[in-house]
């Protein structure tokens, strides 16, 4: 089975354009860290309740490790305990792509940064938190980094 990841996929969007941070993957592994490299180029997931921003309360942005799009706002930023951080809403509705995601053999959807493509992690609907949008985006907080505010 073949897993779509943003390494493989190349510089376009599930709608066919290009992305506007279009890199070589040599250079992106020269970048970032090895785990980072996993998480963002080759979706993987990092391991539960270790992230740096799962419990953070600082009020700020939230910005791709790998371009640096703004994508969250602490605002949305939820307590879920399902140990990464929790958003109900991106910043704006084109900060963020959707990939219908199978490689667990049930359909998921999943988030990537519209800027660089990078795996970010994945949205679900339907939970019963009480958030405005009944939606969770459960990301990595390996892809992120926090620029607190001012």
């Amino acid at each position: 089975m073949t897993t779509s990841t943003p390494a493989s996929d190349g510089p376009t969007r599930p709608d066919g354009t290009e992305y506007a941070d279009v890199r070589p993957e040599s250079q992106w592994q020269s970048e970032l860290t090895p785990l980072e490299y996993h998480v963002l180029r080759e979706a993987g997931t990092e391991a539960p309740f270790v992230g740096e921003y799962t419990d953070t309360t600082t009020e700020g942005v939230y910005r791709c490790r790998g371009c640096g799009s703004e994508l969250f706002r602490s605002d949305t930023k939820f307590e879920s305990h399902c140990g990464w951080p929790s958003f109900y809403a991106p910043l704006a509705g084109d900060s963020v792509v959707y990939l219908e995601d199978r490689s667990l053999g049930r359909v998921r959807t999943e988030v990537r940064c519209a800027t660089c493509g990078s795996h970010l992690g994945h949205v679900f609907e339907g939970e019963g938190y009480g958030t405005p949008t009944d939606l969770r985006y459960c990301i990595n907080s390996i892809s992120l980094t926090l620029e607190p505010k001012a």
